[in-house]
């Protein structure tokens, strides 16, 4: 196939019955191909390159509404797109609060990602069950149908660690208790700590733990998440019960990652981490009580 003499490889189809972002980038694609126009001749004129207009197109990114008014300018689609680009980002974030869903499309876009988690196993990290007491304790009076919603998107997110999905280095510092003191009964544990462990062998992820003892430390502010990418500037993540911040100013992230280095030097390193864990698991795989590490 070629458009104006340019060769175009061939590319996968699209299932657009698989979702609404999927149904949405393949009514783009086939306007466009019907227009006769590339990805690089359709984003000419804007802000965005060919390569996030094709993920747009995969349903693997967002339409902005500025992109979505140039599109339909371009194609002459009566607004089509503009019209319908909330509806997918509805539709994208779905179990997630409005406020995660730049977290949502970045961190499948990240070249790395380190968290820093003092009070929870970190989303994409955790079992169902781990999920659920997560969600229910904040929102005890949710409907199942609601809570499971929720846990489902989740889980959705830990895609992100298979091997036929583009994998961001991702690195975690975990506070000890969240190993050492049970969110869930024994055998709910277990498996949460086996699911980190399973993740650190296959190379997917990077665990280390802080101690309780390190009282003082660098990041002593909340949770935090760091992610950088290719062709975009780093972001800063944090959030708070029913809040979340994202902050994209380049100097005020270099400065959280320096926070961060700082504690990752004063954690545990990577192989003592892991082996903690390991222990940890089979602590509660055996009905016990992990020791604290006072």
């Amino acid at each position: 196939m070629s458009y104006g003499g340019e060769r175009v490889a061939r590319r996968k189809d699209i299932d657009g019955s698989s979702s609404v972002p999927g149904f949405y980038g393949k009514e783009l694609r086939w306007k466009r191909e019907v227009a006769g126009l590339s990805l690089e001749k359709l984003v000419e004129g804007s802000f965005y390159g060919k390569s996030h207009l094709s993920d747009i197109e995969r349903g693997e990114r967002r339409m902005p509404l500025e992109l979505a008014r140039h599109v339909d300018r371009v194609l002459g689609t009566d607004g089509y797109f503009e019209r319908h680009c909330e509806d997918v980002r509805r539709a994208r974030r779905s179990g997630h609060a409005e406020y995660f869903e730049k977290v949502l499309e970045a961190e499948k876009q990240a070249t790395t990602i380190e968290e820093w988690c003092p009070m929870l196993i970190p989303g994409l990290l955790q079992t169902p069950a781990y999920a659920r007491a997560v969600i229910l304790a904040g929102l005890p009076l949710s409907l199942d149908e609601e809570v499971e919603e929720k846990v489902s998107a989740r889980m959705a997110r830990a895609a992100l660690f298979e091997a036929n999905h583009h994998t961001p280095e991702y690195w975690v510092i975990l506070h000890e208790s969240l190993i050492s003191d049970p969110l869930l009964a024994p055998q709910g544990m277990t498996a949460q700590l086996d699911r980190v462990v399973e993740l650190a062998e296959r190379r997917r992820i990077t665990p280390q733990v802080l101690l309780r003892k390190c009282v003082a430390h660098p990041f002593m502010t909340g949770a935090a998440m760091i992610m950088t990418f290719p062709d975009a500037p780093p972001l800063f993540y944090t959030e708070a019960l029913h809040s979340g911040d994202t902050i994209d100013d380049i100097a005020l992230v270099h400065e959280y990652r320096r926070s961060y280095d700082r504690l990752r030097a004063v954690a545990l390193s990577p192989e003592t981490s892991l082996a903690m864990i390991k222990s940890a698991a089979e602590d509660y795989r055996n009905g016990k009580q992990p020791d604290r590490l006072e």
